[in-house]
This record gives structure tokens, sequence and C-alpha cells, in this order.
């Protein structure tokens, strides 16, 4: 493998073993030594045919029911001279789903090589699925964001604004209000089929930095269930200070604002922090307002159907 795939992002295949409960059949301790670097997989049903068409080789190689059946028809000469195209340095590793014996030539070209070939008791379409889940989430682009992320009436919100706008202590009075709690000041972002979904660092998982107070453990201190490892992030509330110069929406934007992150659109609004505003409350009230817009009832174009019915009226009876 390449110096530039070892300074990436990189599953280790010990890490796939273990998650998978994964029966190895060849290859020593030492085989394991490698990693997948491409979220997907190869069944490599051109290479078995000895057509070697340019493709991804570093992809975790399946066997399955067909490509087993398929190695029953090939002469030992034949499985020599393809095996060792997808059990080189470059291969991660290979899996035989369905419980299946390991072919007795496959088994000695892997163990020429040291390279290391597994079993699994699991559907072909099942494994394959599973895997690239598994190796997209582990393998997924991230960032880093400064703010606060909890999931408010079950949609994942990034609250965010300058610092010393109080986001800890209003994600404080919305665990207490019985929201939950997924990371406060920074949050880890991934990037996973063109949705984001935030999580917590490490080092700050369940806990809150209130200012005077200090750190206050989340799950002791307001139970288990305020607490979430990670969540869709769904919208942005963004925490401005109040400029009684500015102009603020009054009856809503007729189109919906929105932040891009890693690419992907996200809803957005801002909402200005004042003294004697309950800002729990409106992010309460912005979130089931957002909710309401998805189902495809808005309030703002309730209110001016109201308006304009009521000045159509008035104007009909001055006539």
């Amino acid at each position: 493998m390449t110096d530039t795939d070892m300074n990436s992002k990189r599953v280790m295949i010990q890490e796939i073993v273990d998650f998978f409960s994964l029966e190895q059949l060849t290859g020593n301790e030492e085989s394991l030594n490698r990693w997948v670097v491409i979220p997907d997989v190869n069944r490599p049903g051109f290479e078995l045919s000895g057509y070697f068409k340019p493709t991804e080789p570093r992809r975790v190689v399946i066997i399955g029911n067909k490509e087993i059946e398929y190695i029953g028809h090939l002469s030992e000469e034949e499985q020599r001279s393809r095996f060792p195209t997808f059990t080189d340095g470059l291969t991660p590793m290979l899996i035989i789903t369905k419980n299946n014996e390991i072919p007795p030539v496959l088994k000695e070209v892997a163990m020429e090589r040291n390279f290391p070939v597994f079993r699994t008791r699991n559907d072909t379409y099942r494994m394959m699925v599973d895997l690239i889940t598994f190796l997209d989430e582990r393998l997924a682009p991230e960032e880093t964001l400064s703010g606060d992320l909890m999931v408010i009436y079950g949609k994942g919100v990034l609250i965010t604004g300058e610092s010393g706008m109080g986001k800890s202590e209003i994600a404080m009075e919305l665990v207490r209000d019985g929201q939950v709690l997924v990371a406060d000041d920074r949050v880890d972002v991934q990037k996973i089929h063109n949705s984001l979904y935030g999580h917590a660092p490490e080092l700050l998982k369940g806990m809150l930095e209130i200012r005077g107070i200090g750190i206050i453990d989340v799950e002791r201190m307001f139970g288990a269930n305020n607490l979430s490892p990670r969540s869709r992030i769904d919208l942005v509330i963004n925490l401005v200070k109040y400029d009684a110069s500015e102009e603020y929406e009054r009856i809503g934007d007729e189109m919906t604002a929105f932040t891009n992150i890693m690419g992907v659109n996200i809803p957005a609004m801002a909402l200005p922090v004042s003294p004697g505003r309950s800002m729990r409350a409106l992010i309460e009230t912005a979130v089931s307002n957002f909710i309401l817009k998805e189902e495809g009832y808005n309030s703002t174009e309730q209110f001016k159907e109201r308006l304009h019915d009521m000045l159509k009226h008035v104007s009909g009876g001055g006539m």
C-alpha cells in the first residue's frame, strides 16, 4: 500500500474481523496488518473468468455461492493463474460467505502469500450491505464544528453562534426540559450518503461546560435518556446578538434559508439573543414550526391567507 493511503482515513481489517466475528482461514497475525480505504466490495466474477479489466484493486473481495460453484468448474491451472489477481498486496482481505469451504487451491495460494482469507455464516447480500455500511461510516469525511448539537422533538439541531452567546447554558435548559444532548462546544461531523451526522469527541462525551459552574455530567445529573451518542443534523439555528437597527423577519421568509456544510445544504435560521428572551422556548418553538413545515403546514402562509381574506372582505364591504 502506498504512502498516500497510509496518510488517509483507513480501517484496519482486525476491526472488521472483530465487528463481524469472522473466522480466519489463512494468514498469520502479521497478515492482519492491512487496512481498507475504499468503502466498497468486489465480487471477482471477471477475474475468475480470466478477464482482468481495469478496476479498483483495494476493495474487500467477497466470494459467495455463485463464485464457489464457478471455481469448481475451473481447472487447477486456471485457478492458479487467477487467484493471485485478488490475493495481492493491494487487496485488503477476502471473505467467503454462507460458511462455504475454501477451495483448496485458493487456500494454498493464500498461504504461500500470507494473505488473509475469512469465512462468515452470513448470506452474501447481507454481508455486502452490512460491510459497505460499516465502511461508509468509518471512512466518511469528517470535520469539526463549533456549536452544540441537540435532539429536539426528534430533530437534530446544531446550535451555533459566537463565543459568549450562551450556547451551553441554552443546551442545559433544553436538557432540563427533556431534550437530548449530543455534543457541547465541539461537534465532529461526518458526511454519510449526502447527510450529515454529528457526535461528540471522545473526551467531551456526555459533558456540558457551564460558565461559573464548570463541567457537569449530563447522564449523572439528568439521566441517560437526555443523552445520545450521535444524531443526524436536520436544522441549524444560529444565535446572533440582537441589534435594534436590524430588521428581523416578523412574518417569515418567502424562501427557506440554507447553510452549506461539507457540500450539504442544511435548513438554517438566525435567532436574535437579547436579555429577557427565553431562548429555550424560542428554539423549541422554532423546531416545532420547522417540523410543521416539513409536514406541509406553513403558519406564515396561513397568516397571509387570513390577511388577504380580511382585506378582500373589507374592500368588498366598502363598495
